[in-house]
């Protein structure tokens, strides 16, 4: 079995160490992959999604994982089961719990899981204002992909304006 880890992290870097140690694998390549798999695996250094497909289509792989929620925000898990490869993640719609803030806690108030209180905004003064009336420290969130820096903890109220 031929395998596609796409990522770079440390949880691509597992996935590849454990696989590598099976003996229903054959080759295992990692996109664009770090240091620690290029001694487990073969590093591709490909990292937009237009290119990794390509490189899909011109080599047999058996299986695709995806980590990133990058890559789970643009829809590659779809695109890829649309041309009938086998893939391990989730598609675009499941993982919006992961890369967007606001749907994820509007999903956990819907369905009643405990979750902090939290308000959404698309509007920087409405925002503010809200901001205002609030007791400080408080948690600022971006919506979307922030690869781990959408997150603030602002203090006070000068610290939750620079944003």
């Amino acid at each position: 079995m031929d395998i596609l880890i796409i990522g770079s992290g440390g949880r691509e870097h597992a996935l590849a160490w454990k696989l590598s140690q099976s003996s229903k694998v054959k080759k295992i390549f990692v996109t664009p992959g770090n240091a620690g798999t290029s001694f487990i695996a073969t590093n591709l250094g490909i990292s937009k999604s237009k290119e990794i497909l390509k490189w899909i289509d011109k080599n047999k792989i058996d299986l695709v994982i995806v980590g990133p929620d990058s890559y789970l925000a643009e829809g590659i898990v779809d695109i890829l089961q649309e041309k009938k490869v086998p893939v391990f993640g989730p598609t675009k719609a499941a993982a919006k719990i992961e890369w967007s803030k606001s749907f994820a806690k509007k999903f956990m108030e819907e369905e009643h899981i405990p979750t902090a209180r939290f308000r959404t905004f698309n509007n920087y003064n409405r925002a503010f204002k809200y901001i205002q009336t609030l007791q400080f420290p408080l948690v600022i969130k971006a919506d979307g992909l922030s690869l781990g820096k959408g997150v603030v903890i602002a203090k006070n109220l000068e610290e939750a304006k620079k944003l």
